[in-house]
C-alpha cells in the first residue's frame, strides 16, 4: 500500500478513532488501526470488539493498493508532530513508513487479517431519526446512566420504540430520566446501548445517519463513517411503573433562580433540603459538619401546609442544565416521596433522601 493524504484529514480521523482502541495490551491487534484502500478511498478502522468506527475518505492519492496496521496512538502522535502538508504512508517489509519531506518514521505492523471483522448491515431493520434530535435527547438522559452496576443493563440507555414514540431512558436507581420523541415508526422494539457507546454517539451523530439494528448490534452509517456497538442483553426496568400517575402539587419554577439558589448551597453540601412554604422556598444544606448554608427565594406556592424535599443537588442541576426553557415544572405528592422535574418532553423522577 502507498498513499498520499493531507495531514489535517488524517489527523482528524485518527483523533476520532482513539476511544475505540485497546489501551492496556499493545500486543493486541485492537491497539492498532487498520488502514486499507478500497476503490478510490482510504478506509481507517478501529475497534475494541465492543464498539467500532470505520472512516473513509476519497481525499487521498493512491499509488498502490493494500492494507496496513499500526499502533493507533503512536501513529497519531507522529502525524501531530508533522507540518500541515501531504503525508505519504507506505508498507515495506512488515513496517508502515510515514514520510513528509525530510521527516521519516516507521512503525511495526501486525497481521491485518487478524483485525476483527465489522458487523454487516445485510437485511437488518432500520429506524430513522434526525441525528441532531437524537444527540439532544441522549445528552439529556446521559447523566442518569449508571456505572459499574451489578445489574449490567443499568450501565446503558434504553431506546424503547412503541406506538409512534421513541423513548430514551436511563436510571442509576436514584433517579430516572425519560426523553420522549413523537415520530412515525414501523416497528415496536427496544434495545440497550452501553454507556461508552452513548458517549461516542454524542460526538459523531451530526450529519444524516441511517441506523440499523438486530438483537445484538446497532450500526449507524453516514456518508463518511460507519459506527457500531454491541448491545447490552438484559431486561431494563419497567420505567412506566416508576412514573407517578398523579401529582397532588405542581409548581412552575424559574430555571435560573433555582440554579442560583441550589449552587449556593451546594458549595457547602451536595445534599440539600428544599422547604416549600406558602410564599417562599427555603434552601438549606444537609451535612453533619458544623457548617451551614441557607438561602430562600420569594415564590407564591399556594401551599397551605409546609412540604419539604431532601435531595442530592446534582440530580436537580443535571436536569436544569439540559433544558432549553426558562421555566420547568416540579411535581410532588408529599414530603419524602419521589418527585418529578419536567420540561416539554423531558422528565426526571428523583428519589428523595430520607431525613
Amino acid at each position: 500500500m502507498k498513499v498520499s493524504i493531507k495531514k489535517s484529514i488524517l489527523e482528524n480521523i485518527l483523533l476520532n478513532t482513539q476511544p475505540y482502541l485497546e489501551k492496556k495490551d499493545l500486543s493486541q491487534i485492537t491497539s492498532h488501526v487498520l488502514l486499507s484502500t478500497e476503490e478510490n478511498q482510504l478506509v481507517i478502522k478501529a475497534t475494541d470488539y465492543e464498539i467500532g468506527l470505520s472512516y473513509h475518505t476519497p481525499e487521498v492519492l493512491i499509488s498502490a493498493f493494500g492494507q496496513a496496521s499500526a499502533n493507533g496512538k503512536k501513529l497519531l502522535d507522529i502525524i501531530k508532530s508533522l507540518k500541515d502538508d501531504d503525508i505519504v504512508l507506505e508498507t515495506i517489509n512488515d513496517y508502515l513508513h510515514i514520510q513528509q519531506s525530510h521527516s521519516k518514521f516507521k512503525l511495526p505492523m501486525l497481521n491485518s487479517s487478524d483485525f476483527p471483522t465489522f458487523p454487516a448491515i445485510d437485511n437488518k431493520p432500520k429506524f430513522n431519526i434526525d441525528s441532531a434530535t437524537l444527540v439532544r435527547a441522549i445528552k439529556k438522559i446521559a447523566p442518569s446512566i449508571d456505572t459499574n452496576n451489578p445489574k449490567f443493563e443499568l450501565n446503558g440507555a434504553l431506546i424503547d420504540i412503541k406506538d409512534n414514540t421513541i423513548h430514551l431512558v436511563a436510571t442509576d436507581t436514584k433517579r430516572l430520566a425519560v426523553m420522549s420523541i413523537e415520530q412515525q415508526t414501523e416497528h415496536n422494539f427496544s434495545l440497550i446501548i452501553p454507556k461508552k457507546a452513548i458517549s461516542e454517539i454524542q460526538k459523531l451523530f451530526f450529519d444524516e445517519i441511517e441506523i440499523f439494528y438486530d438483537e445484538n448490534t446497532l450500526i449507524a452509517q453516514s456518508s463518511y463513517f460507519t459506527f457500531y456497538t454491541k448491545l447490552i442483553n438484559g431486561k431494563f426496568p419497567d420505567y412506566a411503573r416508576i412514573i407517578p400517575k398523579t401529582k397532588n402539587y405542581s409548581l412552575s419554577l424559574s430555571r435560573e433562580l433555582m440554579i442560583d439558589a441550589i449552587k449556593q448551597i451546594a458549595i457547602i453540601s451536595a445534599e440539600i433540603k428544599l422547604t416549600f412554604q406558602s410564599e417562599k422556598i427555603i434552601f438549606e444544606s444537609l451535612n453533619d459538619d458544623n457548617i451551614e448554608a441557607k438561602t430562600e427565594i420569594d415564590f407564591h406556592t399556594g401551599l397551605e401546609n409546609e412540604i419539604y424535599l431532601a435531595v442530592n443537588s446534582r440530580y436537580v442541576l443535571d436536569f436544569l442544565s439540559h433544558i432549553e426553557n426558562n421555566s420547568f415544572t416540579l411535581g410532588f405528592n408529599d414530603s419524602g416521596l419521589p418527585f418529578t422535574l419536567e420540561s416539554e418532553n423531558f422528565m426526571t423522577i428523583v428519589m428523595p433522601i430520607m431525613i
